[in-house]
């Protein structure tokens, strides 16, 4: 077979400025669009939650966070949804969102949860873990429940989701059980990207916002070792690259937050330090978007 050297020169022409225009024009999307705010995961600071739940926000508060997302521990106001509603609004701090038991949505349970939720502001719900999420036998049963609870919410106006560890990007059908997951829920139900488990399982979290159009509401962004201790868990004292990956969510995600989440803490520093350390570095990356 003959080519013709003009010809293939030109397809390959045609080709370099395709991929330039994509890039360009999804640049040009991520201008146009506001940053996501960033918010953090209460667990991250879970101890000094629990032993000064108000002095805790409000130092969260003067490091800059425009948003804190809930782990259960509502400190002094676990039955006071207005005055925590309130004591937010002092601090100029927004409900990011909850972390919520598949438990506390029984049925026994549902309404009680979302009362208080919805009091507090809280517009997105997620299921922080669930084994049945990579489990063969029960992934079927999870989407099924994950289903019906996206709808019965959204009609309450609450965005709700699942969010996920390392164990849901094992190979499953051919794909991952978090494809599983992805391909069997309604699309408006949220996929919370937790970017430090994707990466720790080896996988590519960019893609995985990029498949999943407008799902990835929230994202945390987090490094996790689980012991290794020859990496930096600072975000942006390590090796990946947060502006493509806060563009993708720009472009593709829908996200609304940017959450920091800190589980595992330089030696020297505090959770309190680390996370300021975190959002620091996260900053960084968003000026050169």
């Amino acid at each position: 077979m003959k080519f013709n050297l003009k010809v293939l020169l030109a397809i390959c022409s045609f080709t370099l400025i395709s991929a330039c225009t994509s890039s360009e024009q999804a640049n040009t999307v991520a201008k146009a669009k506001k940053v996501p705010p960033i918010s953090v995961q209460l667990w991250s600071v879970k101890e000094h939650v629990k032993q000064d739940f108000k002095g805790s926000l409000t130092q969260i508060a003067n490091m800059g966070f425009k948003g804190v997302e809930f782990a259960g521990d509502f400190g002094p106001y676990k039955n006071d949804p207005e005055g925590l509603k309130q004591f937010l609004k002092s601090l100029g701090l927004q409900a990011s969102g909850a972390h919520v038991s598949m438990k506390q949505l029984k049925a026994d349970k549902f309404d009680q949860t979302i009362d208080f939720l919805t009091r507090v502001g809280v517009d997105l719900v997620l299921i922080p873990f669930d084994s049945r999420a990579f489990n063969p036998e029960k992934i079927d049963e999870l989407t099924a429940e994950l289903t019906q609870l996206t709808k019965k919410l959204a009609k309450q106006d609450i965005h709700f989701g699942y969010h996920n560890h390392a164990q849901e990007f094992a190979d499953f059908n051919q794909q991952t059980f978090w494809d599983h997951i992805a391909q069997n829920t309604p699309k408006n139900m949220v996929l919370q990207m937790d970017v430090g488990w994707v990466n720790f399982a080896g996988k590519d979290p960019i893609h995985y916002v990029k498949a999943y159009p407008n799902r990835t509401l929230s994202t945390h962004i987090k490094i996790r070792t689980q012991g290794n201790t020859g990496k930096n868990v600072i975000i942006g004292q390590d090796d990946f690259d947060w502006a493509k990956l806060v563009n993708a969510d720009m472009v593709y995600g829908g996200t609304r937050w940017l959450v920091i989440e800190q589980e595992e803490y330089p030696q020297g520093l505090t959770p309190m330090q680390s996370i300021k350390a975190s959002k620091a570095g996260l900053e960084s990356f968003i000026k050169t978007l």
